[in-house]
């Protein structure tokens, strides 16, 4: 289509490297953040004996390379799975989270106060004032399994089963079979909910969402075509309008290491499967509402996408997906 050429491939690619994928200094920062933490829980988990530290793993969007640019005046996000074994068999998993706050309060001491440690359903959030950083850290009760496998306790002491290394090995694959541009997809797709997460408070899609409606996308294709990692504009009108004519009512699930016939019965809104453990929606927690307002936005994404294919102008194009970018594209 004529308007292809104003906002093509290499148009994305270079707003993706100026202003989506994380800069060399800021990669060097979480690191150095990251490796003081595990240094220092390492000795404060030992002088506390309810658990023993197995290890300690890097986890999350930074591990997987999907982590994104810290936004001006935000922070970002960093992740650590802590597996630990339990060494009493009497103890309440259900307050291993507050455990583990508390872990972490003491590797900071006096430079934090309460409200800088924050317990979510799964991990203690550990917000870095100076940096901008936020570290979550997840507990993984380990009990010697292979490939990482250990199980979250969730705020209310239930296990759910996870595994650092085989959630790496699952888009690592992809990676390798598709190259570089499959990650840099799920960068700017980040970058996209985040801006629409600035405009709309409500709207609710977490990162690893995104991350498995792409590996389903290049399992898959859509609509008879390969996904266009190679092409960025045409692979996210796949996206958009993968999650617009779905509805997002198709449950997505992945056979990398389990069957389908294991996959768990549900009736919630929304049902994405952790790839590595078949009783686990990773949606089960998003409403009808939730589902409807993430659809409506691709839809109105589809849109700008769409009508920038087509424009006559540059300028046209580039304001139209400033639509799902905002002011600062194409960030040159």
């Amino acid at each position: 289509m004529a308007g292809e050429k104003h906002v093509d491939h290499s148009v994305l690619v270079r707003f993706a490297q100026e202003r989506v994928n994380v800069d060399k200094d800021e990669a060097k920062d979480r690191r150095r953040q990251v490796n003081h933490l595990r240094d220092r829980l390492e000795q404060h988990v030992a002088a506390n004996p309810d658990f023993d530290l197995v290890k300690l793993r890097a986890s999350g969007s930074t591990a997987k390379h999907t982590a994104i640019r810290r936004a001006k005046g935000k922070g970002s996000d960093a992740d650590v799975a802590a597996y630990l074994r339990t060494t009493d068999l009497n103890i309440d998993e259900s307050t291993l989270l507050e455990w583990l706050r508390d872990r972490c309060a003491e590797v900071y001491g006096k430079t934090k106060i309460a409200g800088d440690f924050e317990i979510s359903q799964h991990a203690v959030g550990i917000t870095l004032h100076g940096s901008g950083l936020k570290i979550d850290v997840a507990p993984v009760l380990y009990e010697g399994e292979d490939d990482d496998k250990g199980y979250l306790v969730t705020r209310d002491g239930d296990r759910v089963l996870t595994s650092v290394t085989m959630h790496l090995r699952f888009i690592q694959d992809r990676r390798n079979e598709a190259g570089p541009g499959y990650l840099e997809l799920i960068r700017l797709l980040k970058a996209w909910i985040r801006e629409a997460k600035r405009a709309d408070t409500h709207l609710r899609c977490k990162s690893f969402l995104l991350e498995l409606i792409v590996a389903d996308l290049w399992d898959n294709g859509w609509n008879g075509t390969p996904l266009q990692v190679n092409d960025y504009p045409a692979a996210f009108e796949q996206v958009l309008s993968y999650i617009t004519r779905t509805q997002l009512t198709e449950p997505i699930a992945f056979s990398d290491f389990y069957t389908r016939s294991e996959i768990a019965t549900s009736s919630d809104a929304v049902q994405v499967w952790d790839p590595v453990n078949p009783d686990n929606n990773i949606t089960s927690r998003y409403t009808e509402t939730n589902r409807q307002r993430l659809v409506d936005l691709a839809g109105d994404a589809l849109d700008s996408v769409t009508w920038a294919a087509a424009a006559p102008a540059k300028g046209t194009a580039i304001d139209a997906w400033r639509q799902l970018f905002g002011p600062t594209f194409p960030g040159v």
